[in-house]
């Protein structure tokens, strides 16, 4: 069962921060309320994994240090840079996109834990990390792709995403071919889970959104689809979207979820 930690220890620990306080007993009282939530989270879930996000203060994207102003990170993260400079390419995915060693926050763990009361219906995330699985959550619908599984850009095989790091220089298949991370790349379309994305967002009864901007499209779009009343935003920045939600909670993801339930 979801329910609130005693009130007065939390009001004690965050010493008069009653505004907080507020807004978990809201929060909770809208999950325990639903039966058909659905998550969408950014970088922010798994930036308490120890994983860089791309635009934060600390971001890779804003501390790249760029001596050709061509290589840019957006570049080294394109189809382009993939199919022309490969080494390039690898080198800053291998640089950027370990996250082999990353373990699940208490973010992955409190959603898992909704999933398995039954009122999580999925998770619909930005992040390639695969930590959601990793948590054990099964219903994640990751609309940029994930590291976890490479594929041969000649011959389509499959494998496992640790290959990509394996050698130092270009991976290849057995059949020759360059392997390439099941990642959505700059100048690439979103795969099939983007518009499963969009029907379980259209159809949850609340919709929380986490740890993201909201100012990438066309992820950030997928929150004008959502029809209910129980827009949630936690995010430790405000977003566009902000005005449209029924509960706005500028703060980490793992402080607001470590009082919703103890993992």
């Amino acid at each position: 069962m979801f329910i609130l930690r005693d009130t007065k220890k939390i009001s004690k620990f965050l010493k008069g921060e009653s505004l907080i306080v507020e807004q978990i007993k809201k929060l909770t009282k809208i999950i325990n309320e639903s039966n058909n939530i659905v998550f969408f989270g950014g970088a922010g879930v798994s930036t308490e994994s120890g994983i860089k996000d791309f635009r934060g203060k600390n971001g890779i994207y804003t501390n790249a240090k760029i001596n050709d102003p061509r290589l840019t990170p957006e570049y080294l993260l394109s189809a382009t840079c993939l199919y022309h400079e490969p080494e390039k390419f690898f080198y800053n995915f291998r640089r950027n996109m370990d996250f082999r060693n990353a373990q699940p926050n208490i973010t992955h763990k409190y959603l898992k834990k909704l999933e398995d009361s039954g009122k999580l219906s999925a998770i619909v995330t930005q992040n390639i990390d695969g930590l959601h699985q990793k948590a054990g959550s099964s219903n994640v619908l990751e609309i940029h792709g994930t590291v976890e599984i490479c594929h041969c850009m000649k011959c389509k095989k499959e494998y496992p995403g640790n290959k990509l790091y394996e050698l130092i220089d270009i991976p290849r298949c057995e059949c020759g071919g360059i392997l390439r991370p099941d990642i959505v790349l700059y100048e690439e379309t979103l795969p099939e889970a983007f518009g499963l994305a969009s029907k379980y967002i259209s159809k949850a009864d609340v919709l929380i959104v986490g740890g993201t901007s909201l100012t990438v499209q066309p992820a950030s779009g997928l929150v004008n689809l959502y029809r209910g009343k129980n827009l949630i935003i936690i995010n430790d920045s405000e977003t566009p979207y902000d005005f449209m939600a029924e509960l706005v909670i500028h703060d980490l993801l793992g402080k607001v979820f470590s009082y919703l339930y103890d993992v």
